[in-house]
């Protein structure tokens, strides 16, 4: 039970390890670009509920 427990843990830890060795540190544009993208995506969310929330103080 115990060496079952230990293959499953080790087999675990490999591969952390591996996603470990493929990640790199975003370049300062890729940063960029990411907050861009995260920063249009919340203003169009806001935007859909605040519509709504419009939308729906008219109707009652």
């Amino acid at each position: 039970m115990a060496n079952k427990l230990i293959r499953k843990l080790s087999s675990q830890y490999h591969k952390y390890l591996r996603i470990c060795r493929l990640l790199k540190k975003p370049t300062m544009e890729e940063l960029k670009t990411i907050s861009k993208v995260s920063a249009i995506g919340l203003l169009v969310i806001g935007l859909i509920g605040f519509v709504i929330s419009v939308v729906m103080k008219m109707m009652f």
